[in-house]
């Protein structure tokens, strides 16, 4: 009997502990005059605690209370459970119970009567909408409690940030109040700010400083972080968007340190005024921006604790940045670390309100906006300044630039007249040297075209002095047989009547001793020979006089057909048995030109193909191919050759003067320059297409008839 009796002993001693440690302090509420912080009545299960359920948290025996005000749960992704009893003495039947801290993800309450389990409410940033329930878009929820009635309260809390359950219990008309005046400031605060980056915003595309620029994206971004800090961003800006609802507190006040890095950067100077701190605010801000990254990506808790850190040392790092800049000399840091140090006092209020040391009143609740607003001011004042120093800066540039330019007036007045007189020597020395130039440029015109005369003299003399030959080499057989035949004939005429058989047999036998028949024979090819030889040298006579015209200045009607054989006749000994010339003459009028000149731009263009045709290594036979046609009032020629062609580049310049392709002293450059003068002169053009390694075309387009004269026959 006695092992029973004990074991009943001991159930019974377990039943009384376990009732003695779930014993709950309730809270009395009074009314709205009675209004607190009830940190102190919450009991809080242990962390570590496995409780899937309202029902099994109650059943837990591992309770514990609280021992301050605002109860701070550390940085954790767990599931914590709060419960409290509320036993209410107002008139008021229906309290509300507020948690004036809105950075949590999953905020659950529960009224929980005997096995009861009622949801007051379900809300939190990374609830969906869908399974959210309450009455109210805060961290607030309505519990019905009859005057003289306990009701026992049950949280399930869970947040990825600082864990802290500041409750407040009021009744709803108060916290309808609370809530407008929430509103109406925070409706002021965010005025006030956008009217601050409009104001800037417009500054910056007036001036194109990029200070401005940063001071804009800086309070916007710390604009809203404010507003996520006060639960306005989460209850109506982005309540449908959980995943950002729940990254915006970080990513806005991370992405505001950037921005203020940047508006320190470019206001201060730092890359001048302080270059080493410079270095490590830039490698604070990558920090920063890598923090930002991880955060998106998933990893939130790890994201929030590096932030918790970076805001610390930031914050510390600016501060002493500014105080050396200002040593430095710096005054727009003297207006940013009176502005930070404004926000900061702000931050500090807020930290020390969440942590118990400071009550939670309007003062200590939005510490930090209006600590934000303080700041914005305080840089706009910076800003002006900067514009006001700017000012000053570029009237005193104006000045300075005002005094330069009446010096430089007298210093000019003064030499005005030295000027006067050197430009009247530069302008004699000028116009010598520019008729120098003109004598210089018509001796290189005149230079090539001796040099294309030199060379056609060359071939002319080559092809005369074949004829010549001819001739020559006849003179001696054609004088020997003329002398052996006089002489026979002489005999013939000595005859004596009395001895003219005897004479005549010496005769015959003289004739047929000289070959007189054989001589005479000879003679009609010796003549034929010297009058071919003749003809030919008549013939290239006649072609250099077509060539050159010499004696025709004026416009006359000229055949172009005839002037191409012609200068293929004098070029001949440069193409003949080395490139196949293709003639495709058409049916063309006769041209109204100067026809010594036209000859010259067919000797250039020829000139320059048979050197084309020949420069080919790839044993491809040289031809080039001429042909005339009628294209309206025009008439075309047209010198395509098969040779190495012409790159875009010789043939953007291949018209310019002195320039050339070939090695130095076998051109001058002259050549196609003279070509395009003298077709300019006759009112036409030069239509060209070259392929490397295909051949070129030329299209010489010269007009019928000159406009001057169309213009007097009409």
């Amino acid at each position: 009997m006695f092992p029973a009796r004990f074991f009943l002993l001991l159930a019974t001693v377990a039943l009384c502990l376990k009732a003695k440690a779930t014993e709950v302090v309730p809270v009395n509420y009074a009314g709205p005059e009675a209004s607190q912080v009830i940190g102190r009545y919450l009991y809080l299960l242990e962390e570590g605690v496995s409780v899937a359920s309202p029902g099994e948290a109650m059943d837990e025996v591992r309770w514990t209370r609280s021992d301050k005000d605002v109860p701070n749960l550390g940085i954790s992704d767990n599931i914590r459970w709060v419960r409290f009893d509320l036993h209410n003495t107002s008139p008021s039947p229906r309290l509300v119970v507020q948690v004036p801290y809105p950075e949590l993800d999953e905020f659950a309450a529960y009224h929980i009567n005997g096995r009861e389990v009622v949801v007051l409410a379900n809300i939190g940033q990374a609830v969906i909408p869908e399974h959210r329930s309450g009455a109210h878009r805060e961290m607030a929820f309505d519990v019905d409690i009859p005057k003289g009635s306990t009701a026992t309260i049950l949280l399930r809390l869970r947040s990825t940030k600082q864990l802290q359950i500041p409750l407040v219990i009021t009744t709803p008309s108060e916290f309808g109040q609370s809530r407008s005046f929430r509103n109406l400031f925070i409706g002021g605060y965010f005025g006030i700010m956008m009217v601050m980056a409009l104001y800037n915003l417009f500054v910056f595309f007036s001036i194109r400083d990029k200070s401005y620029l940063y001071y804009v994206l800086y309070i916007l971004c710390l604009c809203f972080a404010q507003l996520t800090l006060q639960g306005v961003g989460q209850a109506y800006f982005w309540s449908d968007f959980p995943w950002f609802s729940s990254k915006a507190s970080v990513l806005f006040t991370l992405s505001s340190m950037v921005f203020a890095g940047g508006f320190i950067r470019h206001f201060i100077g730092t890359r001048s005024v302080t270059p080493k701190l410079d270095i490590g605010l830039r490698f604070l801000m990558m920090i920063i921006m890598a923090t930002i990254v991880l955060h998106l990506v998933g990893f939130s808790l790890l994201a929030y604790q590096v932030a918790q850190m970076l805001s610390g040392s930031y914050s510390l790092f600016i501060i002493v940045l500014a105080i050396t800049a200002i040593r430095a000399g710096s005054r727009e840091a003297r207006f940013f670390l009176i502005a930070w140090a404004a926000f900061l006092i702000g931050v500090v209020l807020y930290i020390l309100k969440d942590v118990g040391a400071l009550p939670l009143t309007p003062l200590t609740q939005y510490s930090m906006p209006v600590g934000s607003v303080g700041e914005a001011i305080l840089l706009s004042f910076g800003l002006a300044d900067r514009i006001n120093v700017l000012r000053r800066e570029k009237e005193a540039s104006q000045a300075a630039a005002l005094l330069a330019s009446q010096e430089n007036e007298r210093i000019i007045r003064e030499q005005n007249l030295i000027l006067e007189e050197k430009v009247q020597e530069r302008t004699y020395a000028l116009q010598e040297t520019n008729e120098h130039l003109k004598r210089t440029q018509t001796q290189l015109v005149n230079s090539e075209k001796m040099a294309s005369l030199g060379q056609l003299t060359a071939g002319i003399a080559h092809e005369i002095n074949n004829p010549i030959n001819f001739i020559t080499s006849n003179i001696i057989p054609l004088r020997r047989n003329i002398t052996e035949i006089v002489e026979v004939m002489q005999g013939y005429r000595s005859l004596q009547p009395e001895h003219a058989q005897e004479q005549l047999k010496v005769l015959k036998a003289q004739e047929k001793k000289l070959g007189i028949a054989e001589s005479i024979e000879e003679l009609d090819d010796i003549i034929g020979s010297i009058a071919e030889g003749s003809s030919r040298t008549a013939e290239i006579v006649r072609g250099l006089r077509n060539f050159s015209r010499l004696d025709e200045d004026d416009l006359k009607e000229s055949d172009l057909n005839e002037g191409v054989r012609s200068t293929l006749s004098l070029l001949s000994p440069q193409y003949r048995d080395k490139v196949i010339v293709d003639l495709e003459l058409g049916e063309i009028p006769l041209v109204e030109c100067y026809p010594g000149k036209v000859n010259q731009v067919f000797m250039n263009v020829l000139t320059n193909g048979v050197q084309a045709t020949l420069a080919r290594t790839d044993g491809i036979q040289p031809r080039i191919v001429i042909s005339s046609s009628v294209s309206g009032d025009n008439v075309v020629v047209s010198i395509k050759d098969n040779g190495v062609g012409m790159t875009e580049d010789v043939k953007t310049h291949m018209f310019d003067p002195f320039y050339t392709t070939k090695p130095v002293g076998e051109g001058t450059g002259l050549g196609l320059a003279i070509v395009y003068g003298i077709v300019q002169d006759h009112q036409g053009s030069i239509a060209v297409e070259s392929v490397v390694g295909q051949g070129s075309e030329f299209k010489i387009i010269l007009p019928i008839r000159r406009a001057r004269l169309n213009e007097r026959r009409a």
